[in-house]
């Protein structure tokens, strides 16, 4: 919980998506052809369309700065106004230098902004905004941060893994956290990290080391997705939503949103049934979206605010989780 005089708050969020729509039957035809029917599985995930990159020119650099800017102009700042940038994918266009710095070159920064990426897989965005959050809570010399989450994963997915090829959709969010005198803002977190299944998802999938070898074929170099049970996750979900809310005295109640990782309608759903609630405070917009990874629980909660279910002063959950497994829970009042 916050102990300073000051709240680090949400002053703005955007998203960017591509302009290309891809629905259900593209997928439904292609693997048919392939003799695997996922009717089934697109239902249970919640699919319908899915915003896929089909320009060379873009990625998820360029995704991640057309967002912030969206975010700095709904924000009324300009670039120069930002003390620190970060940026968050599992899916970054450079290792070095940081896509942040790249950032920071493309909007014209200042000298004394900090740059910095991250990477907690899809569960990026979430520990992104957190670490900023209390990061600025410490340091009083920060008074605006950019949080960009971008992952361009659709090109990185083996075309014939029915698991990973249609359940992906490419997009980018931004965040502009605000120290402020209000109250309010950044309330609480916590983190769950379980390491059993550490190697379930691994990308690329011959590792860094091995992408040069001679005898590494294309597809040891994408995604490898080992199937297991997608609902491992949602048991913590429910624990860690319940211990953060006891521990700042609010009820499932008090509570007006809940914006989660847009993986699969159906964990979504069993974290709702969990909390006894119904579901018109979880936001869900994998069905336009496909699943955007790091981006996912940040286009939900911006949705929310476009259309009227999340108002200023209201406490809105944040959760997300990472492959392997690595859940954060955050609370805010926005």
């Amino acid at each position: 919980m916050i102990h300073t005089g000051d709240s680090i708050v949400i002053r703005s969020a955007a998203y960017y998506h591509p302009s290309h729509i891809v629905g259900n039957d593209y997928y439904l035809e292609h693997f048919a052809a392939l003799g695997k029917d996922i009717k089934r599985f697109l239902e249970v995930m919640g699919r319908r369309s899915r915003y896929i990159v089909s320009d060379d020119s873009e990625n998820s650099l360029t995704m991640g700065l057309k967002a912030a800017q969206k975010v700095l102009k709904d924000a009324g700042l300009q670039s120069e106004d930002l003390d620190m940038i970060v940026f968050a994918s599992q899916t970054p266009e450079y290792t070095y230098p940081t896509n942040a710095l790249l950032l920071h070159n493309k909007l014209q920064c200042k000298h004394r902004t900090i740059t910095l990426d991250t990477n907690a897989n899809c569960a990026g965005m979430v520990a992104a905004v957190e670490q900023a959050s209390r990061y600025m809570q410490s340091n009083p010399g920060i008074r605006y941060a950019l949080v960009t989450g971008s992952d361009y994963s659709s090109i990185n997915c083996n075309t014939d893994d029915e698991i990973t090829y249609p359940n992906f959709g490419d997009a980018a969010a931004a965040v502009i956290l605000e120290r402020s005198s209000e109250p309010g803002g950044f309330r609480d977190s916590l983190y769950y990290t379980d390491s059993e299944g550490c190697e379930n998802i691994m990308f690329p999938a011959c590792g860094l080391s091995g992408i040069y070898r001679e005898e590494t074929t294309a597809e040891q170099i994408r995604i490898r997705w080992t199937p297991f049970d997608g609902t491992v996750c949602v048991g913590a979900a429910i624990a860690d939503i319940q211990e953060l809310m006891r521990r700042n005295g609010l009820t499932a109640e008090d509570i007006s949103a809940f914006c989660l990782s847009q993986f699969s309608l159906k964990n979504i759903e069993l974290i709702q049934d969990g909390l006894g609630l119904g579901p018109e405070k979880f936001i869900y917009v994998g069905d336009e979206f496909g699943y955007t990874a790091t981006s996912s629980p940040f286009i939900a909660f911006q949705r929310g605010v476009e259309d009227g279910r999340i108002k200023r002063g209201d406490y809105v959950f944040f959760w997300s989780v990472g492959a392997g497994w690595q859940i954060p829970t955050m609370l805010f009042k926005y």
